[in-house]
């Protein structure tokens, strides 16, 4: 009998399965791995208790695992395939296979076969593999220097895009100077009115109310902050279901980001289609984009739970490449990694 490991490491969250030939046996999930949000220590014990769950629930021993495969972020710095190597060669026996978490979605998706995986969760990715077999990507460059239409992206944005609308509005639009205090108010997502306060003033007064701050001032000082070993960067990406309930209630800013997030993604879709449909080595070279017959897959939780942005994708797509079919549903990544461990 062979037993089969796929875990799916992603920026938020950490998914694994343990299997056999035909059968799913056990899952089990935990916090983030990735090692810029977390600690190397922190990593591997969550890491290793995930494990340790699994094969529990499975009653298989970690030492009768056939093959291991995982999808990890930032798979290719050196450090993280390191660790993520040694950490799981620790306790888990057989071959392991490394992927980038956006290589086992796309096999999720496509088991081997040509299609474009967009990737919108607290990062953005965008890979496609061509018919030739060959892979092309745009995007995933972290929060600081990419990530559109991401959680960590709208909810920067969002923060950003208010302060903007705070500046340019005239005094006798706000109600006051500044934010009012909120300590001892619980948090309430903005209403569709904003009686005494602008669009711009709700969104940040429902901002600092989750993060649980007084004033304007402080918002900007925590948004701002220093970030080393004992005090992590803001966590960006737990504001995008705020932004998207307030859009909903018709916030004008919100809708605004949601409507770019989307437009990023389909932007981020068009550059890896390109790359698909140009080059001599490209069986679709002599092709014109806008007639391709592409299959578009999605996953990661802002593409899943925000309509708002896939919709705004999908309208990106239906206006550039019009025969480009976008899955109704989510792809579970796992699926692709249990695929990769099981053929190999």
């Amino acid at each position: 009998m062979s037993y089969f490991l796929a875990i799916d490491a992603g920026g938020t969250k950490t998914q694994c399965l343990l299997a056999d030939e035909t059968r799913i046996l056990a899952r089990a999930s935990t916090g983030s791995v990735k090692l810029m949000r977390v600690s190397k220590q922190e990593a591997t014990t969550r890491l290793h208790t995930m494990l340790a769950e699994v094969a529990s629930s499975a009653t298989v021993s970690l030492t009768a695992i056939t093959r291991t495969c995982i999808g990890l972020a930032g798979l290719s710095i050196p450090a993280v395939r390191a660790w993520a190597t040694a950490a799981i060669n620790a306790k888990v026996s057989g071959e392991l296979i490394l992927l980038g978490d956006e290589e086992i979605a796309l096999d999720a998706a496509f088991t081997g076969g040509p299609g474009i995986l967009v990737i919108a969760g607290t990062g953005s990715n965008v890979i496609g593999r061509a018919p030739g077999g060959s892979l092309h990507s745009a995007g995933g460059w972290g929060p600081i220097l990419g990530d559109e239409g991401s959680g960590f992206w709208i909810g920067l944005e969002a923060i950003r895009a208010s302060l903007r609308a705070h500046d340019r509005a005239d005094e006798a639009d706000l109600p006051s100077s500044t934010i009012p205090h909120y300590s001892d108010t619980p948090f309430i997502p903005a209403s569709s009115r904003w009686v005494g306060e602008t669009p711009s003033t709700s969104l940040l007064r429902d901002i600092q109310r989750y993060w649980s701050l007084n004033s304007l001032p402080e918002l900007v000082a925590f948004a701002n902050r220093r970030v080393d070993a004992h005090q992590p960067a803001p966590d960006f990406a737990a504001l995008a279901p705020f932004v998207a309930l307030s859009a909903e209630q018709g916030n004008p800013i919100a809708v605004e980001i949601l409507h770019r997030a989307g437009e990023g993604l389909g932007n981020l879709i068009m550059l890896v289609v390109k790359k698909m449909s140009v080059g001599p080595a490209s069986p679709t070279s002599d092709l014109e984009p806008r007639t391709l017959n592409l299959e578009v897959a999605y996953t990661g939780s802002v593409l899943t739970h925000i309509a708002a942005v896939r919709t705004s994708m999908i309208a990106c797509l239906a206006l550039n490449i019009p025969a480009a079919k976008v899955r109704l549903a989510a792809v579970d990544s796992l699926e692709g990694a249990l695929w990769r461990a099981r053929r190999a």
